[in-house]
């Protein structure tokens, strides 16, 4: 089992910005090569992809969040941290902290589908006024 503990979230103004967090942690806990990021879901929608550290590093985001969101990973604190800038009434929703856990070959490089997921945070909400 890896836990994820979500912190952050909250009311914004359209055009501000928001950070939240998800920590790593559990018995289960790779410590390294994992994949984790962060998934949305509006009510009566799947989870849709918003950003994820894969294994080695590299990040990746969803098309409707590209140049406004940036993903980050604190490794001294098994933490990642998504920085929302210049947030639109369209991404109020439920972001649920999502975590793969590394491949039996080597580094998780999956990331885009709920699915792929193998663990999942509780959720914060993020609402965004126009």
């Amino acid at each position: 089992q890896v836990y994820l503990m979500e912190s952050g979230g909250g009311s914004v103004q359209a055009g501000g910005s928001l950070e939240i967090s998800c920590n790593a942690s559990g018995p289960d806990f790779s410590g390294d090569g994992y994949c984790m990021g962060w998934f949305r879901q509006v009510p009566g929608k799947p989870k849709e992809n918003v950003a994820g550290v894969l294994g080695l590093g590299a990040t990746t985001y969803g098309d409707s969040v590209k140049g406004r969101f940036t993903i980050s990973k604190d490794h001294a604190t098994n933490t990642v941290h998504l920085l929302m800038n210049s947030l639109k009434p369209e991404d109020t929703a439920l972001y649920y902290c999502a975590y793969r856990r590394p491949e039996r070959y080597g580094p998780c490089s999956l990331w885009g589908r709920y699915q792929d997921m193998h663990f999942w945070g509780q959720g914060t909400e993020v609402h965004v006024s126009s």
